[in-house]
This record gives structure tokens, C-alpha cells and sequence, in this order.
């Protein structure tokens, strides 16, 4: 096989059109600052399409998380349990608050925050009152388990719906099971502004406090007044344009990717790998990226460092390094898994929960005897395939390909 002329991505905004029609709306009214028509519409949109009462458009997913935290009380000295494996922004709102964030184990259903692992840490920190939840790669976490959990210990649910934008849990959309949720319109989720994200409640005090934060919290007076801090986190007209031209098209973008998945596990099916998981009967996911976990008996042997990775190939075998690397080699672009926040060297000292552990903090890559570290074993056996939705059925047959060869 030779290398693809055109580099094979990850996943790469797809444009149709309207965008620029919108945009264009925004220069020629000479809106081009964070107020106009573009926003007030997208917030509108998104609140009817999402299925809650209010939408606050923002600079991008992390802003609306940190106000999200902010609008949850959290302060110096909490504690917030977080999903463990995820994307930094999840977790680093929290540390803005001057809190800490508790780290809960994955499980291996849906990749997510593992509801036991969850009840285990209220019986460590019983005090804690916030818990920001994150679904990976567009597939619902177990909500319902970790809403009962929540509602048993008094606590507000954050949900970190950046990737699911789109995604169903018992036909309900992701974005309206926490307090307040956020999405993110990031270049490379299911739909794009290039940047740009949005804080969702059903709170409409909450609404409006997030609006006045994010414009720099200026106080209704007739000049520049401030009683407390504000942020530059509002979304631009221009931005909120992109998105409102994508938006029309979230529906389709889903379809394509569930079809690149499709395709995955039907060309994967006679290799010792799955796919990552999700529960048919009460969940559908946006299918945003297409990853695949390694059997345990089929991994080569594999080692990482902080920043390296080496590997031994073994006949029959492979692991993420040299199936990613073999990619590499054809012009085509995938990535490890998210790596666990309790592995990563900032966050090494926070306590982690295991389902099985006992809640000590990880000093020392600490877990109780007999404890099985999930995220971690996720984080060595999987990786993110080639998810593109511009990709054509021709060019993943080539991908399986390639993936086929380094088991041979």
C-alpha cells in the first residue's frame, strides 16, 4: 500500500455552506463584536434542540465550565469529584476555584465515570458537593445511576457534554442531566464555530449570572462599573454565525460517524479488539470518534514514559504505539486515548477512586492491593482511529487495512 496523497485526519470541521452566509450577515450589519443576531438565534437554537430552557453562548467549552463551576458555590478547600479519564478542561475550571479535584476510576461499559467507584468516594469525602462528569467520545456516561448517586448525597451534577453534543440517554439529549452543563464548538467536535462553546441550565437566575460574568461582570450603570470579577468569555457574533450555519447539519454529521463506526467493527471483527463501548437498548451516542481497545492477550509488550513510548513487536500482537505509528506511516492520523488525569504529572498528588481502593491520594502510583486501575488499562490498550466524516468508505478500508497488517 502506498501512503494517502491526502493526510487522513482525526476529525476535521466539515463545512457546507451557510456559514458563510451568516457570517457575511455579521459583517454586513457591522455586528462583529459579542452581541447580534448570530448569538441571540444560536442561543435560542441550541436551547430548543438540546431540550433546556437556557443557553449562554461563550468563547469556547472551558469557559463554560469554569462558570459552570463558579455558578455551583465551589471555593477554596472543596473538594469536586471529576471524571478521571478526559480531556484537562474537564478538570482545570476546578483548580481555577482553588479546589480539588477527587479523581473517580473509569469503568469499562461505557468508558465513563464508574457509578460504584462514584458511591465509594461519598463514603471518603461525604462533605463533597459537586461532580463534574465528562462523556467521553460522545458516548453517554451510566446518568442515571450517577443522578440517583448525586440526588442520595445532595450534590449538583456539572455535565461536561463538549463531545455529545447530539448524543441520547433514554432519548433524552446529553447537556441537561447536570445543574449546568457545558458544550464545546471546538474545531474538531461533530459541529464547529472553530472555536466558541455554551453553558445550558434550566436556571434562568443562573443564566443571566453567567452572561454578566462573562462580559466582564459591568454592572448596569451608565459608565464602566464592576462589584465583582468578570471574564472576556462571551462568544463572538462571527463565531456564533459558524455555528449557526452547522447547526442545521448536527443530524447528518451523526449519521456519517455512527457509519464510519459501523464500518469499523464490521472490518475489526475478526481481530482480538472492540470497539468503544456503549449499551444500545438506553443510549445513542454522536459516534464523534471511533476508537478501539486491544484484548489483553493480543497486546505486545509496551512501555511509556511521560513523553516516549517503545514497543516490541510480537507476532499475532500489537498495541496503540505501532498501530498509531503504522498509521503514521500511510499519512493518516489517530491518537492515544485520553490520558487518565490521576496519571498525568499535575494532578499525580489528587486522590484517586477505585471502585475497589481505599481513597488514599496516588503517591507513588498508590492503589490498595487487588485494585484495578480501569483508566489506565484503557489508556494502554486503546486508541483513536481516523474518524474524519469526509473520509470515504474506500479510503477506511484502507485504515482497517493497515490496522489488519500489525496483528500479522
Amino acid at each position: 500500500m502506498k501512503p494517502f496523497e491526502k493526510k487522513i485526519y482525526l476529525s476535521t470541521p466539515t463545512m457546507h455552506g451557510d456559514e458563510i452566509k451568516y457570517i457575511k450577515e455579521a459583517y454586513d450589519t457591522n455586528w462583529m463584536s459579542t452581541v447580534g443576531e448570530n448569538i441571540n438565534v444560536l442561543e435560542k437554537s441550541i436551547a430548543e434542540k438540546v431540550g433546556c430552557k437556557y443557553a449562554v453562548a461563550l468563547s469556547c467549552g472551558t469557559s463554560a465550565l469554569h462558570l459552570a463551576v463558579k455558578l455551583a458555590g465551589v471555593k477554596q478547600g472543596d473538594t469536586v469529584f471529576c471524571t478521571d479519564m478526559t480531556f484537562d478542561a474537564t478538570v482545570n475550571p476546578v483548580i481555577y476555584e482553588k479546589a480539588t479535584p477527587v479523581f473517580i476510576d473509569t469503568e469499562y461499559d461505557t468508558w465513563n465515570m464508574d457509578p460504584v467507584a462514584l458511591e465509594k468516594a461519598f463514603e471518603i469525602y461525604p462533605e463533597t458537593k459537586v461532580i463534574v462528569i465528562a462523556n467521553l467520545y460522545g458516548t453517554p456516561a451510566k446518568l442515571d445511576e450517577i443522578c440517583a448517586i448525586a440526588d442520595k448525597h445532595g450534590a449538583i451534577i456539572i455535565e461536561d457534554a463538549a463531545e455529545s453534543l447530539g448524543a441520547t440517554y433514554k432519548g433524552r439529549q446529553t447537556g441537561t442531566f447536570g445543574t449546568y452543563n457545558a458544550i464545546s464548538f471546538n474545531g474538531n467536535k461533530i459541529i464547529t464555530g472553530s472555536s466558541g462553546g455554551m453553558l445550558l441550565t434550566d436556571d434562568l437566575e443562573a443564566a443571566n449570572k453567567a452572561r454578566k460574568w462573562s462580559t466582564q461582570s459591568r454592572e448596569n450603570a451608565p459608565w464602566y462599573q464592576h462589584e465583582e470579577v468578570g471574564y472576556n468569555y462571551r462568544m463572538s457574533n462571527v463565531i456564533a454565525g459558524v455555528v449557526r450555519g452547522q447547526l442545521p447539519y448536527l443530524e447528518e454529521h451523526i449519521a456519517q460517524k455512527k457509519a464510519i463506526y459501523e464500518r469499523y467493527k464490521e472490518g475489526f471483527k475478526d481481530l482480538p479488539v472492540i470497539m468503544n463501548p456503549y449499551d444500545e437498548n438506553i443510549m445513542e451516542p454522536n459516534f464523534w470518534l471511533s476508537c478501539m481497545l486491544i484484548n489483553k492477550d493480543a497486546m505486545c509488550k509496551q512501555v511509556r514514559s511521560d513523553n516516549d513510548a517503545c514497543y516490541i513487536s510480537e507476532p499475532g500482537k500489537s498495541c496503540p504505539t505501532e498501530i498509531l505509528e503504522a498509521l503514521a506511516k500511510y499519512n493518516a492520523e489517530g491518537r492515544p486515548i485520553w490520558k487518565p488525569m490521576h496519571m498525568q504529572p499535575m494532578y499525580r498528588m489528587n486522590p484517586f477512586i477505585t471502585k475497589d481502593g481505599n481513597g488514599r491520594g496516588r503517591t507513588n502510583a498508590y492503589i490498595a492491593e487487588g485494585c484495578i486501575d480501569v483508566g489506565a488499562d484503557i489508556f494502554d490498550r486503546g486508541l483513536c482511529l481516523p474518524s474524519d466524516n469526509k473520509m470515504t468508505a474506500e479510503e477506511q478500508d484502507i485504515i482497517i487495512e493497515i490496522v489488519k497488517s500489525c496483528f500479522n
